[in-house]
């Protein structure tokens, strides 16, 4: 259950009567029922609130759910002013050090302040409205957002928050609970008009059936509400961690996966499968005739230093330098208006950017993006392709070395990672090559390889 639910369960619990117990001696809603009519009658007497059209009685079919028998099913507009005119303020009459309450100070759901202005801070056009300290405050516009508060000082406000009081000592925040319940935020949000800033209408709202309980019970609520707020504020803060990790696992267990196999650590090592000093010297052979035919680049790189190791590998593995294994050429420009319509893919730095009619390559090749956000990021290409200047053609010793293993490897070893983020970001063999790659022998490359694709998509389906 995430925190919003079981703020919701909770509201739903205390306007059906279920968050406190019922006292006998606290009285019954009808009583007070009495109370608030006779305090609007001699708020008419007055002329402090004007008369009102009476409300339609409320009829069986439309109570949503049973509640107490001291408790008793009212209209919001019986029992508040909701319907009543507003008092508002021309902008030129606004006193600059009064504060300015807009819909963006209102954190959602919560109705907590997270924004304090003064009228003078702010530039106000247009008429406002003035809203008094204990009034309820309540969002019309987008009302699924759940921006309602008791206003804790004097104010001015958009005319998209309706202000308004509530009648015989009701408790303003009971109400603000019931405005915020699931099942009346359902009932409201039902009949909202406007597609892209829906409103509720002053028709609906006034209509709206609230369960009013005797007052003292009112308070009980408040006060449990309050009572289990920092609870469930502690419960949010734990979900969120908890949250956070469910999302950063997936791709955490990848990594670590990942490094178990670049370190010699996800599948046992067999004597009988060789070494890696041994494939090394298999990979010189096989790297030869490509170095004569210029497909190669074969530059002759120092050894590695102890310094250099990044982690223990196992002792049949070797740690070669990059450059000792793979070479790399830019592939050959083309953009998008040069693109001719056909079937072969053309990859740039992020995989396939478009089709054309003409190939560069004639097998499956591995590219590694050149230049660019997405520089450093390896795929592999299909038979037939063509590679655009944004990405490496990379050359290996494909009998030697495991295609796929290379591939994980190098997506791994994330060999984009230390571009300065200010500058257009690069890959260069002159950056790459240096790098240290541990080697295995390479039936041991075939085994992470199988254990690798075994792995990785029980991890994706935990995203």
């Amino acid at each position: 259950m995430s925190p919003q639910e079981l703020m919701s369960s909770i509201l739903q619990l205390a306007i059906q009567g279920k968050l406190v117990e019922q006292r006998p001696e606290e009285g019954t809603a009808e009583e007070l029922y009495r109370q608030i009519q006779a305090e609007k009658q001699a708020l008419i007497k007055t002329g402090k609130i004007k008369k009102q059209k009476p409300l339609p009685e409320i009829t069986e079919d439309e109570i949503p759910f049973e509640i107490p028998e001291a408790w008793k099913w009212v209209r919001l507009g019986d029992c508040t002013s909701y319907a009543h005119t507003k008092e508002k303020v021309i902008s030129t009459e606004i006193d600059p050090e009064s504060w300015s309450l807009d819909l963006e100070d209102i954190e959602k759901e919560s109705g907590k302040i997270v924004n304090y202005c003064k009228a003078g801070k702010r530039s106000i056009t247009g008429d406002k409205v003035i809203f008094h300290k204990g009034q309820i405050l309540y969002s019309k516009l987008r009302p699924y957002l759940k921006k309602i508060l008791v206003a804790p000082q004097d104010g001015i406000c958009t005319p998209e928050l309706v202000p308004f009081w509530a009648y015989g000592g009701l408790d303003a925040q009971y109400i603000v609970s019931v405005l915020r319940a699931p099942h009346v935020d359902f009932a409201i949000n039902a009949v909202t008009y406007g597609v892209k800033m829906p409103r509720v209408g002053t028709e609906t709202m006034v209509n709206l059936l609230v369960p009013l309980p005797p007052l003292a019970e009112q308070k009980r609520i408040v006060a449990k509400i309050e009572e289990l707020l920092p609870l469930i504020e502690r419960y949010e803060k734990a979900w969120s961690r908890l949250e956070d990790f469910n999302k950063r696992f997936p791709g955490d267990m990848q990594k670590s996966i990942l490094q178990m196999a670049i370190q010699g650590k996800l599948v046992e090592q067999r004597p009988e499968e060789g070494t890696g000093e041994e494939l090394y010297h298999q990979i010189q052979t096989e790297l030869k005739p490509l170095i004569q035919a210029k497909r190669f680049k074969g530059k002759k790189l120092p050894e590695l230093s102890d310094d250099e190791l990044p982690f223990e590998i196992p002792s049949s593995w070797k740690w070669v330098r990059l450059g000792d294994i793979i070479s790399i050429e830019s592939g050959k420009n083309l953009t998008s208006s040069q693109m001719r319509n056909g079937s072969v893919p053309v990859y740039g730095g992020n995989g396939i950017t478009g089709y054309h009619d003409e190939s560069l390559v004639h097998e499956e090749t591995v590219v590694i993006g050149r230049v660019g956000f997405y520089c450093g990021s390896v795929h592999v290409t299909e038979k037939e392709a063509w590679i655009t200047d944004n990405a490496f053609i990379t050359t290996y010793p494909f009998i030697s070395i495991d295609r796929s293993f290379l591939v994980y490897m190098l997506r791994h070893m994330d060999l984009g990672r230390d571009n300065n983020a200010t500058a257009q970001p690069v890959v260069s063999g002159k950056k790459i090559y240096p790098l240290a790659f541990p080697l295995p022998p390479l039936a041991e490359q075939k085994r992470i390889v199988a254990r690798l694709e075994e792995l990785l998509p029980l991890c994706e389906k935990m995203k």
